[in-house]
């Protein structure tokens, strides 16, 4: 089963730049994935190219690193 189709963005040509923001300095030079976690949990995983802050969300929600490392864990 596959989800909608989102365009793919690029660092290095505007026209294809999301707007998406980094969270803690406000620059668009961030990487988004969207991935499913281990237990099967779809989140969006957002990394800043200029301040190197990570966030993972999901549903809109922020998750702690050690919920994600939860999350992740092989059973």
């Amino acid at each position: 089963m596959t989800g909608p189709t989102i365009p793919l963005g690029s660092l290095t040509q505007r026209e294809h730049r999301s707007e998406i923001q980094c969270q803690a300095c406000g620059s668009t030079r961030v990487t988004r994935l969207s991935m499913n976690l281990t237990d099967g949990t779809p989140v969006e995983f957002t990394s800043c190219h200029r301040c190197e802050h990570r966030t993972w969300e999901h549903g809109g929600d922020a998750l702690t690193v050690a919920s994600v490392l939860d999350k992740a864990r092989r059973v």
